[in-house]
């Protein structure tokens, strides 16, 4: 889930199965065909681009893969790239707030299966705006913690228009407005400090605290969203206590 939550702190604990991470790089490789389409195959030029490449790098996307996937954005295969976002709102459970967002070429196909996945998974759909409120877009820069100080990155962003910093699972997150994103991301880069990724996420204003049990049952409804190919990212208002993320974690072991 990309989110402004501790979902990582517990969710990245798991390996891996084949068939997760097989949709983990369909899902990244259709970022890099919509920022090649939106910006040019140009990474120099396109930084969208090329933050998805890297993130793309980092969770073990195939070269040639990637290549393939930039020259079928940029026009360059002959090939025509399709996506439609689209921005779906619900609650979970404890009325947690979820944004769903779908990059699909099928509409229909994601708006049935969006609906179905929150109905078996004790979700309900809301209105449009009854939940989108809550949440501003915002850059998020996930920079990894080990031999990085939190006062390395505060002096290499604050003068870039970085708005704070908090502890993550890897390190720490960089919040800037989505517009200064690149420039904070670059400050990064001028400062020598490595980052694990860069997007811009919807980030909620209020959070919800959740006991463990409630976590479970948010965990499974967005696991069961991720698994949909048209799915490409679950925002959520839930926090994590340390005691809960504690008693989460015994859970993977």
């Amino acid at each position: 889930m990309s989110g402004h939550s501790k979902w990582a702190t517990t969710k990245h604990k798991k390996a891996v199965i084949d068939g997760r991470r097989a949709k983990s790089f369909a899902k990244l490789i259709k970022n890099i065909e919509v920022a090649a389409k939106m910006g040019g195959a140009d990474m120099a030029g396109n930084p969208t681009l090329q933050d998805a490449v890297q993130k793309a790098k980092k969770t073990s996307v195939p070269n040639d893969n990637i290549d393939r996937a930039i020259k079928r954005g940029a026009g360059l295969t002959g090939e025509s790239i399709e996506y439609t976002t689209i921005m779906y709102e619900g609650y979970g459970p404890h009325g947690v707030a979820l944004l769903i967002e779908c990059l699909t070429d099928n509409k229909n196909r994601a708006a049935a299966e969006v609906r179905t996945l929150m109905t078996r998974n004790g979700g309900t759909m809301a209105d449009p705006g009854s939940v989108a409120y809550n949440f501003s877009r915002k850059g998020v820069i996930v920079v990894g913690g080990e031999g990085t100080s939190e006062d390395d990155v505060m002096l290499a962003v604050l003068e870039a228009g970085a708005e704070e910093i908090e502890p993550h699972a890897q390190g720490f997150e960089v919040i800037t407005e989505a517009s200064d994103l690149v420039k904070v991301r670059s400050a990064l880069q001028a400062a020598d400090i490595d980052y694990e990724s860069a997007d811009v996420e919807f980030v909620p204003s209020l959070k919800v605290e959740v006991d463990a049990d409630t976590a479970r049952k948010v965990f499974r409804l967005i696991d069961a969203l991720e698994d949909s190919d048209d799915v490409q990212n679950v925002y959520s208002n839930f926090d994590l206590t340390p005691e809960v993320q504690a008693e989460l974690e015994d859970d993977d072991e």
